[in-house]
């Protein structure tokens, strides 16, 4: 039998070239859990905005185990010890933080696959891999739970510099052709250091933490927040509400058999076993589009129309407001819809809602961006900074919204 040279490397239009460090990472790659993440989209629906923005959750992931294995080779310069053992822990946490993203994951965290939140299915797709490759995640699960003893580790997987965030962002920005969004990880990575087990940033590079927090709060707004990838976001859940309305009452529906089990089933936490992980493994956005294409024939007119919006980008319009939208103005739409096309006002209630939506670049209640000072002392990055746009970053934004049939302007 011949050896496969497992060290390969991946040609990435943002990093250059991405090395794979050992079999195992490999291996990992090569897992159909993990190659799914290639027919998963990263940005969901916001190519229907920025034609360029089809790059997937496969290419983010290998992203961040990069700039992962970049901040593991700087802390080390800097004499903080990280082991071998460790070391791999980092890159195949990393690696996997994304594995459990549902098809346009937002909208079916919301529909389908009701409240159970992707980290807690990457959880148990990372514990069946676990089983797979005897017990070599042990140490990865137990960082990304946040239950080893050093700190700083799970703060390069998940905080609010994480290698997550820097990836997503640069690569977001890149793909969609938001240039405000390109942040600079490189530098943050080189000033990164860690003092008494937790991540800091020396004070040279708190101008960089500045330009990603407002980079961050102008790709929620720009690109994540963006009025018309959130309405067909919107529009997506709708869809599927309906579908599993339907099934539930008995309507078959075409569409592939996974997501036929996952639109007849309330399935929670709890119900997660292996078989029905394995179902979940194979459901992707090829799935959803394919039904969406099915359903725009179908005799059911809330579900042909929204599926219709979707396919042939001719979506609802969308009104966005610094004020709360009063009910009585969807009420009026509500009823004219359903006059105009002979449904209820509650069926109406699938073309006409209201909602919010919420950006805050820095969470003074979550952990704090710490800035190691000349003088070894460690502050908050909004106190350290002399911008005072820093302490209007880390103000919760609040908008409303109303959306509607364009017909009904």
């Amino acid at each position: 039998m011949t050896q496969i040279n497992k060290l390969k490397i991946f040609n990435d239009p943002i990093y250059g070239f991405i090395t794979i460090p050992n079999e195992l990472v490999y291996d990992l790659i090569q897992h159909p859990y993990f190659q799914r993440l290639r027919r998963i989209s990263q940005m969901g629906l916001s190519y229907l905005v920025y034609p360029g923005a089809n790059h997937t959750r496969f290419h983010h992931a290998l992203g961040c185990m990069h700039l992962m294995k970049k901040a593991i080779d700087t802390l080390r310069f800097k004499d903080v010890v990280i082991s071998e053992d460790e070391e791999n822990a980092l890159l195949i946490a990393i690696l996997l933080h994304d594995i459990g993203h549902g098809p346009f994951s937002h909208a079916m965290e919301k529909s389908i696959v009701e409240d159970v939140h992707h980290e807690a299915i990457s959880l148990l797709f990372m514990n069946q891999l676990n089983e797979e490759f005897d017990g070599r995640l042990s140490l990865a699960i137990q960082v990304f739970k946040g239950e080893y003893h050093r700190k700083f580790m799970l703060q390069l997987i998940s905080s609010q510099l994480d290698m997550d965030r820097m990836d997503y962002l640069k690569r977001d920005s890149f793909y969609t052709g938001v240039a405000e969004g390109n942040v600079n990880s490189e530098r943050l990575i080189q000033m990164m250091n860690v003092e008494n087990d937790v991540l800091v940033i020396e004070e040279k590079g708190i101008y960089s933490v500045e330009k990603f927090l407002l980079s961050r709060r102008l790709m929620y707004w720009q690109a994540y927040l963006h009025k018309t990838s959130l309405v067909a976001e919107l529009i997506l859940m709708k869809v599927l509400k309906r579908a599993k309305e339907l099934t539930l009452k008995g309507v078959k529906l075409p569409c592939s058999e996974p997501l036929m089990y996952f639109m007849q089933n309330k399935i929670t936490l709890e119900d997660f076993d292996a078989e029905k992980l394995d179902l979940f493994s194979q459901l992707d956005d090829f799935d959803i589009i394919s039904a969406l294409k099915a359903w725009q024939k179908h005799n059911d007119f809330i579900l042909s129309t929204l599926s219709k919006m979707i396919i042939n980008r001719d979506l609802l319009k969308i009104k966005l407001s610094a004020e709360k939208i009063p009910m009585e103005e969807s009420q009026s739409l509500k009823e004219e819809f359903a006059e105009a096309h002979q449904i209820s006002a509650v069926d109406a209630g699938y073309f006409i809602f209201r909602g919010k939506i919420k950006n805050q670049a820095y969470s003074k209640e979550a952990e704090p961006i710490r800035i190691l000072k000349k003088d070894k002392t460690i502050e908050d990055v909004v106190e350290a900074s002399d911008q005072l746009n820093l302490k209007s970053l880390s103000k919760l934004v609040t908008k409303y919204y109303i959306c509607f049939p364009k017909q009904l302007i």
